[in-house]
């Protein structure tokens, strides 16, 4: 169900008390859920309660609009129930762990209203921790696996990164989060023009340097602080999102038409090629950077796509070749985790009803087949 609000929709809704998450397999009947009078009336009931249940407000939100996974598989996913009929008043705010094999961990709700920022969490190997809500790192907190909440420290000097760091927040404030001694930081040695940055499984820190003069932007590459080394965009290029993981770092190409392709390294930057085919129709694909998807998994396979829309998933580390996936229905939002694809079924405009197939599916064999593990 899409509730009315100006929100980004990512990656971090079921009846009764424990989550409904099935075993793994082909995919199902995507069945719509329940309308009418009564849902309306009992959703009502559930935004505007100060201390709301966290089944109910899952019932109301249907879908989640996020999805993080920690180290062991254990999924945190996040859900915002708001005003259907206005972009102001009363809202709820949810989120649930469940454990590898589906059972329901921990689970929290709270009264919220539709100004609020939609929390957000990133997975870590052995939880979970919140993407700073504001300008700063403050809201910032850890949650273990059973769902205990932990405090961090806030480093006010920045940190090189190293092996195990991740990736808090692409945008400012740009922080890094270390799971070992549970610090927020910002990333140490960024070019001063450093933007889209992402940080791999060896600690290396990937940013895009766009100077405001006529040089081309780069990609450049980090670890401890030192720089590693640089790559420069091809013309008539600019460089857009950025992803890395499993040796594979990739930068989207763009250009005055669109989307023009990828610049990418299958060897932690070794050597690079351009890629503007592929199978991937790129010219198609909305130019709107926040409404394009370029994800890496973990056997460093890259995704790309668009919001709303149709996606490619690279056939080899390569990335040189891509076929289409295949979705049990429409995404509004897709993600990856490991080499885990997720994607989310909600809809588009306010609606206190559910759409068919709403809830979030999920892909282990590189999309051949999809299982709604979270649905209403």
């Amino acid at each position: 169900m899409m509730r009315l609000r100006k929100r980004t929709r990512g990656f971090a809704a079921v009846a009764g008390a424990a989550a409904v998450l099935a075993a793994w397999g082909a995919v199902g009947s995507a069945q719509g859920g329940e309308g009418g009078g009564d849902r309306e009336a009992r959703y009502k009931s559930i935004i505007a309660d100060p201390t709301p249940k966290p089944a109910d407000v899952i019932w109301a939100a249907g879908a989640p609009d996020g999805v993080a996974r920690a180290g062991d598989g254990s999924l945190l996913l996040t859900y915002f129930a708001g005003n259907v009929e206005d972009d102001e008043g009363p809202a709820a705010s949810a989120w649930r762990i469940t454990d590898p094999d589906g059972r329901t961990v921990a689970q929290r709700a709270v009264h919220t209203d539709m100004e609020s920022t939609p929390d957000r969490f990133k997975g870590v190997s052995d939880g979970f921790v919140r993407v700073p809500p504001g300008e700063g790192a403050d809201g910032a907190y850890a949650l273990d696996l059973s769902g205990k909440r932990h405090k961090v420290t806030v480093s006010q000097t920045a940190l090189g990164t190293r092996p195990g760091d991740i990736m808090l927040n692409e945008v400012e404030p740009t922080l890094i989060y270390r799971p070992a001694s549970r610090t927020v930081a910002a990333p140490a040695g960024v070019p001063d023009y450093g933007v889209r940055l992402a940080v791999d499984e060896r600690g290396t820190a990937w940013s895009l340097d766009q100077p405001l003069s006529e040089d081309p932007n780069r990609v450049v590459w980090q670890r401890e602080g030192s720089t590693l080394g640089s790559q420069p965009v091809p013309s008539p290029y600019a460089g857009g999102l950025l992803a890395a993981k499993g040796g594979t770092a990739a930068v989207l190409l763009d250009s005055d038409e669109g989307a023009g392709g990828l610049m990418v390294t299958a060897d932690r930057g070794k050597t690079w090629r351009t890629v503007t085919g592929g199978g991937v129709p790129w010219q198609e694909l909305k130019q709107e950077t926040g409404l394009l998807v370029l994800k890496a998994r973990s056997d460093g396979r890259l995704v790309v796509g668009e919001e709303g829309g149709r996606y490619w998933l690279a056939d080899d580390r390569t990335n040189t070749s891509f076929h289409e996936v295949e979705a049990p229905a429409k995404f509004t939002s897709f993600d990856v985790h490991g080499n885990t694809l997720y994607g989310i079924v909600d809809a588009t405009t306010a609606t206190y009803d559910l759409v068919k197939g709403e809830g979030l599916w999920a892909s282990r064999d590189d999309g051949r087949t999809w299982k709604r593990v979270a649905k209403p």
